[in-house]
Order: C-alpha cells, then structure tokens, then sequence
C-alpha cells in the first residue's frame, strides 16, 4: 500500500498523477500502457458498498471520477468540505 501511494514505479500512482494533470481515463490509461488494477477495483469496492449499504465516500468519488466523469477537483472539494463524522462503527459479537 505505501508503494502504491508514493512509488513513482506504481502504476495506480502514475495513473492518479495523470488524472490529476487533466487526462482523462482513457488517456491516463494509454499513458501507463499497462494494467492499472486500481481502476477495476474502484468499481468492485464501489458494488460491494452499495450492495452492503457501507458509505466509503472515498470510493464513491473515485468511482464517479473513473466511472461517471465527475471532475476530480470538485471530487477532493467534496471529500475535504464534507461533515465529520464518527467513522467507525461499534461491532456486536453473539
């Protein structure tokens, strides 16, 4: 996970950088020329979300950027302006 943060050799990495310089997915893409396996698992954890009624706010503006065409600065504008909130919830064993 750090690697993939603040590698420069990370593919996820590369492709976010090039996002955020103004490509859009496809370019991005076509920039890294290689599999970028954050982009398929941003849809499968923005799913399993939905279907398990989890709110990942992250997830959910990744999602709208890579998937819905949202514009990534009004995605971080969206996440930094948010309420706070308690994020974690209790946990109730048997």
């Amino acid at each position: 996970l750090i690697v993939t943060c603040t590698s420069m050799h990370s593919r996820n990495r590369r492709f976010g950088i090039a996002l955020g310089q103004g490509l859009g997915v496809k370019e991005a893409m076509d920039k890294i020329g290689m599999v970028v396996e954050g982009y398929r698992t941003t849809r499968v954890a923005y799913d399993l979300a939905q279907t398990q009624g989890v709110d990942m706010p992250i997830t959910e503006n990744l999602y709208q950027v890579l998937y819905q065409d949202k514009d990534p600065k009004e995605a971080v504008l969206e996440l930094m302006t948010r309420k706070s909130k308690k994020e974690i919830e209790p946990i109730f064993y048997d």
